[in-house]
């Protein structure tokens, strides 16, 4: 499981480290694809094999289903990371997340994420205002 907030730079070829408590649950490589919001998803390949599945079962029938697997596999990249732990996102998914320097890097359950600071920033604090109504209206678990 993925967890805690890392923040490193976009070095000047473009590469972002990921951080090595991350990568030691990953492996030496990843998919990276657009995420919601405005960032990108990074899936260890065990995770994006389920991934694939659970969309293999979606109706083509269905316009937004065709949308959705479009944008979501045409910015999908798949990346071993360098000695160092580092990836070479493409230019699609740095324009998809606003990826220019400082970077926030989370792990989120079973992914990572990938935020511009900016980004980051301006959702953490419209999150953190809204907290604990979110957690309120979460009928499904308990914590």
């Amino acid at each position: 499981m993925f967890m805690g907030e890392y923040h490193h730079n976009l070095d000047s070829k473009g590469r972002l480290i990921i951080p090595a408590k991350l990568r030691d649950q990953i492996g030496n490589k990843m998919v990276f694809t657009r995420g919601m919001e405005g960032c990108v998803f990074g899936y260890s390949m065990e995770e994006w094999s389920k991934i694939e599945a659970k969309l293999a079962k979606l109706p083509l029938t269905k316009r937004n289903t065709r949308k959705f697997m479009r944008l979501f596999y045409s910015g999908a990249m798949e990346s071993e990371f360098d000695k160092q732990g580092r990836v070479n996102l493409t230019a699609t998914l740095k324009a998809h997340a606003g990826l220019t320097k400082e970077c926030v890097i989370i792990g989120v359950s079973d992914r990572i994420e990938i935020w511009s600071q900016d980004r980051w920033d301006s959702f953490e604090e419209e999150a953190n205002d809204d907290y604990d109504d979110i957690a309120e209206n979460l009928d499904d678990i308990e914590l």
